[in-house]
């Protein structure tokens, strides 16, 4: 199907030319606290043989106080280029921080910005700054969007070193398929670079200037899939070595030394993650590189996708261990409580114990507990021989009158065996797949972490599709009984169906495959039992009823009918 995008950019041709991603450009502040963009005359001399000429159009005469639709107050000017302006500003209907774009109504890109703004703000996606408003008014045009006090550009956390294995993941991984997203609605970014990268407080990964950017520089590609696939690549690359990959200096970071070409991250420093270093140089292969190690290279955001789920899954680290502080004890427990504190260097006689029992009294009492102690012991043998003479006859008749039938009855039921998942993968019945990305989620031991479905509008029964779920690989035919899930959202009711199948594809109708049970569900928690063990390698966990639940913007949920999972787990 063909690609419709609303910004793109030239990429580099056989020609030698430097490719895009290479370039030291600063993208548009999009709102980060104390991380102002810097814009240089070198940024300027890279961009002016790819942009459109602004023509004549001057910059607005814009101060600090001023006010847009008698609402936007302007803070503070972060950017001022090509005839546009950005702004911190203030809302001061809903008194909250936003970031403004501004340039002339009659600028030559003012059609495109709004055009991308719209187009940006209509796909919705919480991994994405929200465009909240696009306005034409006054001989202005100006777009106003989310402002992240909270969230740190890629480029400040890099200044510091490269990122952990597990972070690296979290960023190409979350990056990855927000990009994915964008682009099946036609959509691209075409400056993604460290600037536009921003993690949150919570740990989330969020992109800025979705579209807006590239049309604020008037960049356009022919290939933006291909360029935005590329730029994640470059992302990956300095978030595991802390350098840029290409030969030129960009975002505080050194460029790859002269005349050697692109080397893997795992040359250039030591203890890479493998995986993650190959994936980035799949990213990367273009006219100037070649993938590494014989893998074939990722040209799109979903490509890149599917080989991070192909990839081990990368945990957190272990959080270290902190040994406790010695125990010491209070003033009370060490019998000075009401005493007045020694004086330095003083050293406190020991109080001497108590001498034993001396007197004529002590003497008797000794007597008299041993004699009980002795009067006990005799006791204690006599019962016990007398007790096993009993059970010695009980034994002999028992023997004698045990049958068959009664070794049968004191058998215990075996309790339930746990069954490894080896492998999922989604299954997809009808439209338009879920987020076949995380199914390794799943049923990795960690219930913070999962796979969801998308929100849907009407509920709780799944109207536009039969349902949606995953197909589970037990790695050989097992004996199934029960499957117990995590959820993430309750209320309403989740209904859950069970289902053996012969295989992991989705081309195995739901109508060749055999029901196992059902389960009906308002917590967060629910239980499949099968009546009758049924012996599969695969199994289909199919939701057909979901939820209604609110924003989820730490699961990059919208409201609406939607559910998630976990964890689960398969019995025999």
């Amino acid at each position: 199907m063909a690609e419709r995008s609303t910004a793109a950019v030239d990429v580099a041709d056989s020609s030698g030319e430097q490719s895009l991603t290479a370039q030291a450009d600063q993208s548009t502040a999009d709102g980060v606290a104390k991380n102002r963009e810097r814009d240089t005359e070198h940024d300027d001399a890279q961009e002016s043989a790819e942009a459109d000429d602004p023509g004549k159009a001057s910059p607005p005469e814009l101060h600090s106080g001023h006010k847009l639709a008698r609402r936007y107050r302007l803070e503070e000017c972060v950017t001022r280029l090509d005839g546009f302006s950005s702004w911190r500003a203030v809302d001061e209907k809903l008194r909250r921080a936003v970031g403004i774009h501004v340039l002339p109504a009659d600028h030559t890109r003012a059609r495109s910005v709004l055009a991308a703004a719209r187009s940006s703000a209509l796909l919705g996606d919480p991994r994405f700054v929200q465009v909240l408003d696009a306005v034409e008014e006054n001989d202005l045009v100006y777009v106003v969007h989310e402002w992240l006090p909270d969230a740190t550009e890629l480029t400040a956390l890099l200044a510091s070193g490269p990122l952990e294995a597990y972070d690296a993941y979290q960023m190409v991984s979350q990056v990855s398929s927000a990009m994915a997203a964008a682009h099946r609605e036609g959509l691209a970014h075409l400056r993604l670079n460290p600037n536009a990268v921003l993690r949150t407080s919570t740990g989330q990964w969020r992109i800025r200037g979705l579209a807006v950017n590239a049309a604020l520089r008037g960049i356009k590609s022919d290939t933006p899939q291909r360029t935005d696939t590329e730029a994640i690549g470059a992302l990956l690359y300095a978030a595991l070595t802390q350098r840029w990959p290409y030969e030129t200096d960009a975002y505080g970071l050194s460029g790859l030394p002269k005349d050697i070409g692109l080397i893997p991250p795992d040359q250039v420093r030591a203890g890479v993650h493998r995986g993650l270093s190959e994936l980035a140089m799949r990213a990367l292969a273009n006219d100037g590189a070649t993938a590494s190690r014989h893998e074939s290279p990722c040209t799109t955001p979903e490509e890149l996708v599917k080989a991070i789920g192909e990839m081990p899954r990368i945990r957190p680290p272990e959080p270290a261990f902190t040994a406790p502080p010695e125990y010491q004890r209070t003033t009370y427990q060490q019998g000075s409580y009401g005493r007045p504190a020694p004086h330095p260097g003083v050293t406190q006689p020991v109080a001497p114990p108590p001498p034993p029992l001396q007197s004529r009294t002590g003497k008797a009492l000794k007597w008299a507990v041993s004699a009980l102690l002795i009067a006990a012991l005799g006791l204690g043998s006599w019962q016990l021989a007398d007790a096993l003479m009993e059970q010695g006859g009980k034994a002999d008749d028992q023997n004698q009158t045990q049958t068959t039938d009664g070794n049968d009855k004191n058998k215990r039921p075996q309790a339930p065996k746990p069954i490894a998942i080896q492998g999922a993968q989604e299954y997809v019945a009808e439209g338009d797949a879920q987020h076949p990305a995380d199914v390794g989620k799943t049923y990795d031991g960690d219930t913070s972490t999962g796979w969801r479905t998308n929100s849907y509008l009407d509920g709780p029964k799944i109207v536009i599709k039969p349902g949606v779920g995953i197909v589970y690989d037990l790695g050989s035919a097992k004996e199934v009984s029960a499957a117990q899930l995590s959820l993430r959202y309750g209320g309403d009711h989740t209904t859950i169906e069970l289902y053996a199948t012969d295989s992991l594809s989705s081309t195995t109708p739901l109508s060749s495959m055999k029901n196992l049970g059902t389960a009906t569900t308002s917590s967060t928690s629910a239980k499949v039992t099968v009546d009758k063990p049924v012996r599969s390698r695969y199994v289909l966990v199919w939701l057909t009823a979901l939820p209604y639940s609110g924003d989820d913007p730490a699961n990059y949920s919208n409201p609406g009918y939607k559910q998630a999972i976990t964890e689960v787990k398969f019995t025999g």
